[in-house]
């Protein structure tokens, strides 16, 4: 392993959808936590409540699992 996480979650996008890359695979777009488990169970990795958590397992770039963006403009 070269210390790389086989997961990678990409900073959400101006949709608040972030991209999710599986082993160097994108795998799909995830719009809540919720989505991100479901890649991982499709993959046949953890979804246990501590998944999301585990460094060695998930990379989260731009936020981490519980940062989502709506899609709404920001408020200033």
């Amino acid at each position: 392993m070269d210390g790389q996480p086989p997961v990678v979650v990409e900073p959400p996008a101006s949709d608040g959808g972030r991209l999710v890359t599986i082993h160097g695979e994108r795998k799909g777009v995830a719009y809540s936590l919720f989505d991100v488990l479901d890649l991982l169970h499709r993959e046949g990795l953890p979804t246990t409540d501590t998944a999301v958590d585990d460094t060695e397992l998930i990379e989260w770039q731009g936020g981490g699992p519980y940062d989502w963006n709506d899609g709404a403009p920001e408020e200033t």
